[in-house]
């Protein structure tokens, strides 16, 4: 199928303005389906900045991207203007250590982090190898810092470690992670399961009431409050003093101290978790969601502010 002549000149246009460019479902903040999600984990863990399209806003281009790359799928990254692939060819590519030569970057330096594990914890899956011999246990930490553990083959191209005796596989971004990471066992309605306490972790996303926020506002706090909703949700409300969360924000917000208080607001607190959570994971130590949103707002604060 020939693309369209309007489409052709947007898709070049965007790729033409941004060396790296992710057609997806959803936004960064909100990805709507899990390929475009664990896309953009894997390059938020390596990019501090890089595009987005959102294909759902525009049925037409969505159908035209594929036709454009000859690609039947979504998400698609571009690099340079160049299709790279999907969400399975960026994972291997990634898992490969090849992703960093396609995105112009170094490769970080390979490391073997010190791992720890309670006497409980390192019970608890001794018992776990026995029952599956010539495996090792799996561990990644993603680029939100959120730990995971499987049971696996050893695998030559990972970082190995050992933990007492038991062998430990990781790659090498888990692996800049996870120095100083301790695990232990915890006990839960599902049975026993593994915690994990990182000092590397950057602070969990605060909540925000919105009295909180007004007294904070009113004593003349320097916060930054960030609206992350639709341009034609700001015209039916918003709160006096926020600012909309677009790229010259972002990039602004990105040569800020990693201390300063950050909150981000939408509608009813939803969405706004997201991109709190996204700043978090860039090192931001003061993140807030302000919860509830603009709605609360209107119903505990202002009601001069429409409710839509």
């Amino acid at each position: 199928m020939s693309i369209d002549t309007q489409a052709l000149g947007i898709i070049e246009s965007i790729l033409a303005a941004h060396p790296v460019v992710l057609f997806m479902k959803g936004t960064r903040y909100q990805p709507q389906c899990g390929f475009s999600a664990k896309t953009v984990g894997i390059l938020d863990g390596l990019l501090p900045d890089y595009a987005t399209v959102n294909v759902l806003d525009d049925a037409q281009l969505r159908e035209q991207i594929k036709d454009y790359g000859q690609w039947p799928t979504i998400p698609q990254l571009y690099v340079n203007g160049v299709l790279i692939g999907g969400c399975d060819i960026v994972n291997e590519m990634f898992e490969a250590g090849e992703l960093y030569s396609a995105l112009d970057l170094q490769p970080p330096t390979t490391t073997s982090p010190r791992v720890t594990c309670s006497d409980t914890a390192l019970s608890f899956i001794r018992e776990a190898l026995e029952q599956k011999p010539n495996t090792a246990l799996q561990l990644q930490i993603s680029a939100r810092w959120e730990p995971s553990v499987s049971l696996g083959p050893l695998n030559a191209q990972a970082i190995q470690i050992y933990v007492s005796e038991i062998p430990v596989c990781m790659d090498v971004n888990t692996a800049q992670r996870a120095d100083g990471l301790h695990i232990d066992l915890v006990d839960s309605f599902q049975g026993h399961g593994l915690s994990f306490e990182n000092p590397n972790a950057p602070p969990p996303v605060k909540s925000m009431s919105v009295t909180e926020l007004k007294r904070r506002l009113d004593t003349g706090e320097a916060l930054r409050l960030l609206d992350v909703r639709e341009a034609e949700e700001r015209r039916l409300a918003e709160i006096a003093g926020a600012v909309l969360l677009d790229e010259i924000a972002q990039v602004k917000i990105k040569g800020l101290p990693k201390d300063t208080p950050l909150v981000f607001q939408c509608h009813t607190g939803q969405r706004s978790r997201s991109a709190a959570e996204h700043f978090r994971v860039l090192g931001f130590t003061e993140v807030y969601n302000l919860e509830g949103g603009i709605d609360a707002w209107s119903t505990e604060i202002d009601p001069d502010v429409p409710r839509y």
